[in-house]
């Protein structure tokens, strides 16, 4: 067999490598920010039983309107009651969001309770609006008077 072709193929080979070696790997890049939603461990609930929730998200740029949900569970399994909702501004960069509304009346009271807090996106998909979860997160907290 003839050298020539070998070595050409050598040389390809070591050029390849070397050109892979100098381009940084998707492992080494810096990744998108990550997108969540947290709950204050504290939250508001008034003699007329409105109920106000806080906390944090972050999330990247949607295609869509982007809203914080929130919905609390205190006693009874399996029973959520919807806590207002806000619009998320998606830019990258964490902010703070604050939902109040009520559930019937007494359904909730002061005390330990769980919300869950879910950044949602509605993406318009020709007739149809699709909705798209960006975070979701399950927290304790505790209802406080006030």
């Amino acid at each position: 067999m003839p050298v020539r072709p070998l070595l050409r193929t050598a040389t390809c080979a070591a050029l390849l490598l070397g050109a892979a070696a100098a381009v940084p790997s998707a492992a080494a890049a810096p990744s998108a920010p990550a997108e969540y939603v947290t709950v204050d461990p504290e939250g508001r609930i008034a003699a007329d039983g409105t109920v106000t929730l806080t906390g944090t998200y972050r999330c990247t740029a949607g295609t869509g309107r982007v809203y914080v949900s929130s919905s609390v569970n205190q006693s009874t399994p399996n029973v959520s009651y919807g806590i207002g909702g806000s619009v998320a501004v998606c830019d990258g960069a964490e902010h703070r969001w604050q939902n109040s509304g009520k559930a019937p009346k007494d359904a909730l009271k002061a005390g330990p309770a769980k919300v869950e807090a879910t950044l949602l996106e509605l993406r318009g998909s020709g007739i149809l609006i699709i909705p798209v979860p960006h975070a979701a997160g399950h927290h304790d907290v505790t209802l406080v008077e006030g």
